[in-house]
């Protein structure tokens, strides 16, 4: 027979748990946690992927200091990060675009078109691209072949 425990009602399994922060959580720590969550982890997951206490993951969401130099290498693999990523309190900024200049330009200009007109452009663009393919892929078989 199992134990039968009395819940309170204001209490949940979706409460937080363990001691609430006195104070607010500091920058850097807040940039640790960003970093945690981009990353789908929780704070006990990151503590497995590091074999560290979660109460390690706890002290550095909470604290201003990055972690020690050894911990670091450990913490941006398991965060799939850089160091200097974990080390930067600031957000990144967003990598450019590939696609620069004027077919960046033309896409733009084309996504403010209507859906029939965006299909039909995606069209030539397919067709476009399929036969600088196999005109690609005959060159590279001419020289092979003559080689």
């Amino acid at each position: 027979m199992q134990a039968q425990f009395w819940h309170h009602p204001l209490c949940s399994d979706d409460m937080p748990r363990g001691r609430p922060a006195i104070k607010p959580q500091p920058e850097y720590g807040a940039h640790l946690a960003r970093l945690r969550e981009d990353a789908g982890l929780t704070q006990k997951e990151l503590a497995q992927k590091m074999n560290v206490p979660i109460s390690n993951i706890t002290f550095w969401e909470r604290s201003d200091m990055p972690p020690r130099s050894e911990v670091l290498t450990e913490m941006a693999k398991a965060l799939g990060v850089t160091v200097d990523i974990i080390l930067r309190n600031k957000p990144l900024k967003p990598k450019p675009s590939v696609a620069k200049g004027r077919l960046q330009i033309l896409f733009k200009e084309a996504s403010q078109l209507s859906r029939r007109q965006q299909d039909k452009i995606a069209d030539v663009i397919r067709a476009l691209v399929t036969q600088c393919r196999s005109e690609r892929a005959e060159k590279t078989n001419g020289h092979a072949k003559a080689a």
